[in-house]
C-alpha cells in the first residue's frame, strides 16, 4: 500500500480487524520512510460492474462516488454514519448479486432512493430531485404527497 504522505511503497499493517458491519477489514498502516500513519478498508468484490450511464457510456462502477452522492443527499441531518454505511453495502451487495455485469444508472438510483425513504425523509426528496431532475415546485409536491400516503397520513385540507 502506498503512503499518502510520501508515497512509498514501503508500509507496513500495525493491526487489522473487521469493520462493525463485518463487510470489510480496517487495516492501520504506518510508513517506515516518513513514519505516517493511516487506515485502510479492505471489501470483498464479488465482481466487476459497469455503470450503462444515460446518455449510452459505459464507466465503471464506483463505490466511493456511491458513498459520496448519498452523504450529499444526507449532508446536517441527524443519520448514524454506521446506517449510512450499512445502506450503502447493501446498494452494493443488492448490484453485485444481481447476476448482472453491466448495471444502470437507473437501477442504482431506484436502490439508493429505497435505502434513503428508510433512512431519513428529507435525504430522500434531496436525493430524488436531482435523480428525478425536478424542474418545477411541483414535483417536489408530488414527491412529498407520495411519501405522505406511503406512511399513511393523507395532507389535510387547506
Amino acid at each position: 500500500m502506498r503512503c499518502p504522505y510520501c508515497g512509498s511503497d514501503d508500509t507496513q499493517v500495525k493491526d487489522s480487524r473487521p469493520s462493525e458491519d463485518n463487510t470489510s477489514i480496517r487495516r492501520r498502516r504506518v510508513c517506515s520512510v516518513c513514519g505516517g500513519r493511516f487506515t485502510t478498508f479492505e471489501r470483498i468484490q464479488l465482481r466487476e460492474l459497469t455503470v450503462l450511464k444515460k446518455s449510452g457510456r459505459r464507466v465503471p462502477f464506483d463505490r466511493d462516488k456511491l458513498m459520496r452522492s448519498v452523504q450529499v443527499a444526507l449532508r446536517k441531518r441527524p443519520v448514524d454514519p454506521d446506517r449510512i454505511e450499512r445502506m450503502v453495502n447493501g446498494v452494493v451487495r443488492q448490484l453485485e448479486s444481481s447476476g448482472e455485469s453491466e448495471i444502470t444508472a437507473e437501477q442504482i438510483g431506484v436502490l439508493v432512493m429505497e435505502g434513503l425513504k428508510g433512512l431519513d425523509d428529507v435525504a430522500y426528496v434531496r436525493f430524488a430531485s436531482v435523480y428525478r431532475n425536478f424542474r418545477e415546485a411541483k414535483d417536489f409536491s408530488a414527491v412529498l404527497h407520495e411519501l405522505s400516503t406511503q406512511d399513511g397520513v393523507e395532507d389535510e385540507p387547506r
